[in-house]
């Protein structure tokens, strides 16, 4: 999809355990009304009853004055601040809606609840401002999506925070920050030929929130062919104690069919060319991208660092795993010289983390890398794949955490993390010279003769002239490398530093392809 048409705390109780198949909720004969009480287990009973249903696509019809309007005349539909819902309230969150058009074709129900009683948002074309007056049309074509505003930034001054746009697309900022990489509620098939579904919210309810409360809940409906969903986000926006922002996310999947590939999580990014991919790009900039690398915290406790690359092919990666603790996609590098854009700030990015909660079973983080030739498009995904598929008329639930901010939490104390990957033409012609650097404090005052080894594996190929030594510009350690393919098309390597009593650096993982 295209990235510029999608806008540029405890868990409640009673919470299903993390990817189980879950019956806790018996199945109601028909589905609750989407007004009127309503109670946490609500959403999923129309979930559950949805799914017992043949699918129907969502409306998109529109009127012939918005069925082809431009992204640009799109920006220019504002939604007044002022009939945002719970303005003038001194509430700690106002929600505006987007309407429908071109770019955003289904209808999206909204409704907010309150004191238990859920009733509808109306919606009404005098909502907005129209830079274009052409395009206010009197028919009620409804909302396409939402956004909240928050003081996240400076005192009384409601910033945007997050938004929902676009099939089951959303994404947040922590304090700071600039809008970039996205998440989704739900990612099937992706990469594969075939083609992939893409899932829609297809409704949500707003619960109001209480004053003097940091956080809000949403609960979102899903619908697809393959399945149905029901979701619950707590959201708790950065502020000046903590920066990032964090959504506490409760999902349960009623499958109306076999689930194959289904991915649990999805994380949508864009990468278009670092340092060590400059021979491809002709740029003014250095680097180009809203996501760096792959981070992985796995079952087995290990920390994995997997530079993201914009590969010729497709490029599809598993990282098998059994109860991840976590991953994600990071910009890592936080410097404004290693993007010199004063435009889009692409040091102002956030990263995204993803912090299961419960055990989530045996399965694999899929990366799906594919070609792009500008920085337009999301061109990568990340999700966590079951090893098992869904099964239909089963229901599957999966809790999880996500962590938009300018970095992954808790990191590993004192394990170096991998700060750069440069890699060019090697001698003999025909090779490739790999430099990676580390920083943190394990290798922080390690004398150059300290007794350390670099542990280093490849699926194929010759690697010579292995090297490691302080980076005195960075106070980090440098490994580097020459490595000759022998004629492989494909050669994944692994290496990190460690010395006599374990690993010093989290381990970095690259596949390199002609």
């Amino acid at each position: 999809m295209n990235r510029r048409t999608l806008l540029t705390g405890a868990l409640a109780s009673g919470v299903i355990p993390a990817a189980t198949q879950a019956n806790a909720q018996p199945k109601p004969d028909a589905a609750p009304s989407p007004t009127g009480p309503f109670e946490t287990a609500t959403v999923r009973r129309i979930a559950a009853a949805l799914a017992r249903t043949p699918y129907t696509a969502p409306d998109t019809k529109l009127p012939a004055a918005i069925d082809r309007v431009t992204y640009d005349q799109y920006g220019g539909i504002r939604f007044k601040s002022e009939r945002a819902l719970w303005a003038g309230q001194k509430r700690p969150f106002t929600a505006e809606f987007f309407p429908r058009a071109a770019l955003y074709r289904a209808r999206v129900d909204m409704f907010e609840v309150t004191d238990g009683q859920s009733h509808p948002v109306l919606y009404s074309p005098d909502n907005f401002d129209y830079d274009d007056p052409a395009l206010r049309v009197p028919d009620p074509v409804g909302y396409a999506g939402l956004r909240l505003r928050t003081p996240i930034n400076n005192p009384g001054v409601y910033d945007e925070v997050c938004v929902f746009l676009g099939a089951s697309y959303f994404r947040a900022i922590g304090r700071n920050q600039l809008y970039g990489l996205s998440a989704r509620g739900l990612a099937i098939a992706t990469g594969n030929a075939r083609g992939e579904e893409f899932p829609h919210f297809t409704a949500f309810w707003l619960e109001t929130p209480a004053l003097g409360v940091n956080a809000i809940v949403i609960h979102a409906l899903l619908n697809s062919p393959s399945t149905t969903g029901a979701y619950r986000f707590t959201i708790r926006p950065g502020n000046a104690t903590a920066d990032a922002t964090v959504f506490d996310v409760e999902s349960v999947l009623y499958p109306r069919t076999d689930i194959a590939e289904p991915g649990i999580a999805p994380l949508t990014s864009m990468y278009l060319f670092d340092v060590k991919d400059t021979r491809r790009f002709d740029d003014w900039r250095p680097a180009v991208h809203d996501s760096d690398g792959l981070a992985i915290s796995n079952g087995r406790g290990e920390q994995l660092w997997r530079p993201l690359s914009n590969p010729v092919d497709l490029q599809l990666s598993a990282f098998t795993d059994a109860s991840p603790h976590g991953f994600g996609l990071l910009q890592r590098n936080r410097a404004f010289t290693a993007y010199q854009d004063l435009q889009v700030n692409y040091e102002r990015r956030p990263s995204l983390w993803v912090e299961p909660i419960g055990d989530w079973g045996q399965g694999a983080v899929d990366l799906v890398e594919i070609p792009t030739p500008n920085e337009t498009n999301d061109n990568v995904v990340a999700f966590w794949r079951p090893r098992e598929k869904l099964s239909a008329h089963g229901e599957y639930a999966f809790t999880y955490r996500l962590h938009w901010g300018a970095d992954r939490p808790n990191p590993v104390a004192g394990l170096a993390r991998v700060t750069s990957t440069r890699a060019g033409a090697g001698e003999p012609p025909g090779t490739r010279v790999f430099v990676i650097d580390f920083k943190g404090d394990s290798v922080k005052n390690l004398p150059p003769d300290a007794r350390t080894r670099v542990d280093f594996s490849s699926t194929a190929g010759n690697v010579a002239t292995v090297f490691s030594f302080p980076n005195p510009e960075t106070g980090g350690w440098r490994i580097s490398f020459n490595m000759d393919p022998a004629g492989a098309k494909l050669v994944e390597m692994h290496c990190y530093l460690a010395n006599d009593q374990g690993p010093l650096t989290e381990t970095w993982i690259y596949r390199w392809t002609p």
